[in-house]
């Protein structure tokens, strides 16, 4: 007995997201998720005549790991997982959680040290460049009651929205691609005191379209690295490291970070003093699922909000580059529909988008009612 969402899931992942070729080597890392999926990855892979390789994780056990670590464990256990992705041609994550909150005690030190040392030449350095991945969450009671929703509801939500027809919206984000690829100023206005400009001119403009993350949909690139300038007042709730995060209000000057608020400050002053990049803004991102329309302190999803978009201090992406190198990339998410405030986005003075709505022509096919 299978569930046969999660073979649809599994071909997706391998056949779509992954396009696993005869002989390519796939690493699977499955954290808290049930084996019944992990074996539909591996029997999706080797149908494409690939070969899977599988590597179990618990998030109790990393805490563990993680907690009180030398610079010795770390680095050997980073260099370890660098060798093996490496020699990988693809790489499946698929992440559970029993509890959300299951890093929160880890020191900033402790977690200071997994990301540099292991995570960060790992996945931004080897991972992300340099293999067809994907990553995604899997559905569990923690998540369901994140998001307000009974867990058969939230199963029944998840598989919806994971499932979409991708290829379809890749076609309706041509426009938007194009219109980036053009643009040079940006403005972001609403709602509360958000009042932002930078520039987008000659960063390369990538779209999301369920090749790299399940949940998807955005359109990304960067800002010049020095060209923010104003205020960003971010309204989603997020978690980050293992710590929730509400109200967090960021000034800009010349592309830094030069004033910070939230609900925890000094937190928030330890993550951003990470390294000299994680004060600087490594991705620009338009979110456009329109399955998704409400928060649930899951990234993979929260960015993906139609009507969002979020501006993440941190790393950029190799294929979307503004020269940023940080260990921190984090997907902070400004929500721009009329629940929550409204909102404008402009492209060299022209408005392109209102209260999370695209309002140009050539757009509109990006609308929610347009990619169900």
């Amino acid at each position: 007995m299978y569930d046969p969402r999660e073979k649809k899931l599994a071909d997706l992942l391998v056949n779509y997201s992954c396009d696993v070729q005869k002989g390519e080597n796939v690493l699977i890392e499955a954290i808290d998720i049930p084996e019944s999926f992990v074996k539909m990855l591996i029997r999706a892979t080797r149908a494409r005549g690939g070969n899977p390789f599988v590597t179990i994780k618990s998030n109790t056990i990393q805490r563990e790991l993680y907690k009180d670590s030398t610079d010795e464990q770390i680095i050997f256990s980073g260099d370890y997982e660098a060798f093996r992705m490496k020699n990988m041609q693809a790489y499946i994550g698929v992440r559970g959680s029993k509890n959300i909150t299951e890093l929160s005690d880890i020191s900033a030190d402790d977690m200071k040290r997994f990301q540099t040392k292991w995570s960060h030449k790992v996945h931004s350095k080897i991972r992300v460049p340099h293999t067809k991945w994907v990553v995604l969450r899997w559905p569990t009671p923690s998540m369901a009651q994140q998001a307000g929703m009974s867990t058969e509801e939230f199963e029944e939500f998840y598989f919806d929205v994971c499932t979409m027809d991708y290829p379809g919206m890749a076609k309706a984000q041509i426009a938007l691609v194009a219109l980036m690829e053009k643009t040079d100023k940006v403005h972001l206005k609403g709602p509360g005191a958000t009042d932002l400009r930078f520039s987008i001119k000659d960063i390369p403009v990538q779209q999301s379209c369920g090749l790299r993350n399940i949940p998807d949909g955005e359109v990304f690139s960067a800002p010049v690295k020095d060209s923010a300038n104003g205020v960003i007042e971010y309204n989603t709730t997020t978690l980050y490291q293992g710590t929730v995060f509400e109200h967090i209000k960021l000034k800009f000057k010349d592309g830094k970070i030069a004033g910070i608020e939230g609900d925890d400050p000094e937190r928030l002053e330890e993550i951003f003093n990470t390294d000299e990049g994680a004060r600087y803004v490594g991705e620009f991102a338009i979110g456009m699922n329109p399955y998704i329309n409400r928060p649930m302190k899951d990234i993979l999803f929260d960015e993906k909000i139609a009507g969002s978009i979020h501006f993440t201090p941190g790393n950029s992406y190799d294929n979307a580059s503004n020269g940023n190198h940080s260990a921190i990339h984090w997907d902070l998410v400004l929500r721009q529909t009329p629940e929550c405030g409204g909102g404008e986005i402009y492209f060299d003075d022209v408005l392109i988008r209102k209260d999370g709505i695209f309002v140009v022509d050539a757009l509109k096919g990006l609308n929610p009612e347009n990619l169900k």
